[in-house]
């Protein structure tokens, strides 16, 4: 049992996210925002590779360019997991990044999430899904939804989730070549921080919107003029702190359709929503 990772590994699926609202409905003294939001995984993301070592050692055999060894959020997720159950065993972590960073999508979330998931298992520590999604939220607010495994209403800072029952529809995901900070997004003078709580019962499809929006299109006017082509064909949304937009649309056909007649340099996707997270029966 020892890496290092083979091109025969067990994949192991990292799924973007989208936000299919997000609403700011106040702050705590300690300055974390208080948001409402529905999240929906995609058949898409990033792919990870996973073999266990008898020594103890960590690696990130390829970590994302520019990432700091210490901010990476595979390495934090595997040293937080073994730091907390007492493991003597390691792992070989390999990375396959296919979602834009600072894109909106959970990428890096996800990846911590896959991680926790996969070295519980690995391990044989027999952690349940609530002491991971607890240890998930030390890593980041994004991170519990992926380890709960489900299509979620979340309130809180992200980390009080009730699985909703979504539609199937198709995205069209485009990604304007920006990075968003997320801490210079919501600390921005211009957010709204105010937006009416609601119930779960309120939500429906088209329902509510990006309170970030507004900021990150001012700041990224890229992703203001992705935001205004896709609007031809649909009700289109920024997801998370951006910088990607997606629209949905009620079958694969229609969303390929529009994807094919992006102008020449949109990067992106098309994807089917998930509610469930495909490792969803990796937690008890």
């Amino acid at each position: 049992m020892a890496g290092p990772v083979k091109p025969d590994s067990p994949a192991y699926p990292a799924p973007a996210k989208l936000n299919l609202f997000l609403h700011v409905v106040g702050r705590r003294p300690d300055g974390y925002h208080l948001l409402q939001t529905v999240f929906r995984f995609l058949d898409h993301g990033d792919v990870l590779r996973i073999a266990p070592r008898r020594d103890g050692a960590l690696r990130l055999l390829n970590p994302p360019p520019g990432v700091p060894e210490a901010q990476d959020l595979c390495g934090r997720a595997a040293r937080l997991l073994q730091a907390r159950s007492g493991c003597r065993l390691g792992a070989d972590i390999s990375l396959d990044k296919r979602l834009p960073m600072g894109g909106g999508l959970g990428g890096g979330s996800s990846d911590a999430a896959t991680v926790l998931l996969v070295l519980n298992r690995l391990w044989g520590l027999g952690m349940s899904r609530a002491e991971l999604q607890a240890l998930g939220l030390e890593l980041g607010a994004d991170v519990p939804v992926f380890v709960f495994g489900r299509a979620a209403f979340a309130e809180g800072v992200g980390e009080r989730l009730q699985a909703v029952r979504l539609a199937p529809a198709s995205y069209v995901v485009l990604a304007p070549p920006v990075h968003c900070a997320t801490a210079a997004i919501f600390s921005h003078p211009a957010l709204t921080r105010d937006t009416p709580a609601v119930r779960i019962a309120d939500f429906s499809e088209g329902f509510g919107r990006n309170d970030l929006e507004p900021v990150v299109g001012a700041l990224h006017p890229q992703v203001a003029e992705y935001l205004a082509w896709l609007r031809r064909y649909g009700d289109a949304r920024m997801t998370g702190s951006g910088a990607c937009v997606y629209a949905a649309f009620a079958d694969r056909a229609r969303a390929e359709q529009v994807f094919a007649a992006r102008p020449a340099g949109m990067d992106g996707f098309v994807a089917e929503g998930l509610d469930e997270h495909p490792l969803a029966g990796w937690a008890a």
